[in-house]
């Protein structure tokens, strides 16, 4: 018998940075995820292999169970990564990956696994529902991150997401802008580091609360924004207050300083997606610039 487990990927609006110290985000799954087969073997070994959205198997590894020695691996350092993740999962639930079975475990995804649409979260989550624990605790006790992401993977619907004293707060909303056709998501051909980003994050001086209530501020209003001057007016804004605390220029003033659209960073600053507003033949000065995916709203977000 073979148990199938799914994640939703996923990208944050609103709220990047300033979500970690209780600020409202607008966060959206994704149309692309990951999947988990799971099968029960009688070799008393776990051998675990990672495709990508291609079908190419990019990552392998064998473990003994229940101790997760390493018999043979493809990489060290994620298998390091993904030893560790079994492992808290099997100190949350005492009776996980125990007795004298093996596993044939594959994970799939669904999207290019350096798009940075949750390659990690999406598979965080898979694996609390094989261990049957919580995935935000597991994520805490893992990667770290705010959690937003996990949100994602569970609903399939736009939402809002927020700490309240440490614990994740979620509320499913409506977000169908009327002027969904005139936005894009578009790669930056770099994924960028999650942990390094929240980590530089820490080490800035500058008022959190302040920027917590601004950037919640504005998500909501996003969130009721019916035409799209008022939304590109609330992204500039949100990507000004951010580029101040940050220290860094905007990605639009370092890199499309000329596009007559908006642009908004989505995530770690300097990698993965933007959201840029305009229309679909404008997209094609992205296309000239060497960033060749851009994907229509429509087409990423469930």
């Amino acid at each position: 018998m073979e148990q199938r487990f799914y994640s939703n990927g996923k990208l944050l609006l609103t709220g990047e940075y300033a979500i970690l110290d209780g600020a409202t985000g607008l966060a959206v799954p994704s149309q692309y995820g990951q999947s988990l087969h799971v099968k029960v073997t009688s070799s008393e070994i776990l051998n675990w292999r990672s495709f990508d959205a291609d079908q190419k198997m990019w990552f392998h590894v064998q473990f003994t169970v229940p101790k997760l020695e390493v018999i043979s691996s493809s990489d060290m350092d994620t298998s390091d990564r993904l030893k560790q993740i079994l492992q808290t999962a099997a100190e949350m639930n005492q009776g996980f990956l125990k007795g004298d079975s093996g596993w044939h475990v594959e994970s799939h995804l669904t999207f290019p696994r350096n798009w940075g649409l949750g390659t990690s979260s999406t598979l965080i989550n898979n694996i609390a529902q094989w261990a049957g624990i919580d995935p935000y605790k597991l994520l805490k006790k893992t990667f770290g991150g705010s959690g937003y992401d996990i949100a994602c993977a569970q609903n399939g619907k736009p939402l809002l997401y927020w700490l309240q004293d440490g614990d994740p707060r979620t509320e499913i909303v409506d977000f169908d802008p009327p002027f969904k056709d005139s936005l894009f998501f578009v790669y930056l051909n770099e994924k960028r580091n999650s942990r390094e980003a929240i980590a530089n994050y820490r080490t800035l001086q500058f008022d959190a609360q302040t920027l917590q209530t601004s950037i919640s501020h504005i998500t909501e209003r996003v969130l009721l924004s019916s035409k799209l001057s008022e939304f590109e007016m609330l992204l500039s804004e949100h990507e000004q207050l951010l580029s101040e605390v940050l220290g860094v220029p905007t990605v639009k003033s370092k890199l499309f300083p000329d596009y007559p659209g908006t642009i908004k960073s989505l995530g770690a600053w300097g990698g993965d997606f933007i959201l840029a507003t305009g229309k679909e033949e404008e997209m094609e000065y992205f296309h000239k610039k060497g960033y060749p995916v851009q994907i229509p709203f429509s087409k990423m977000v469930l």
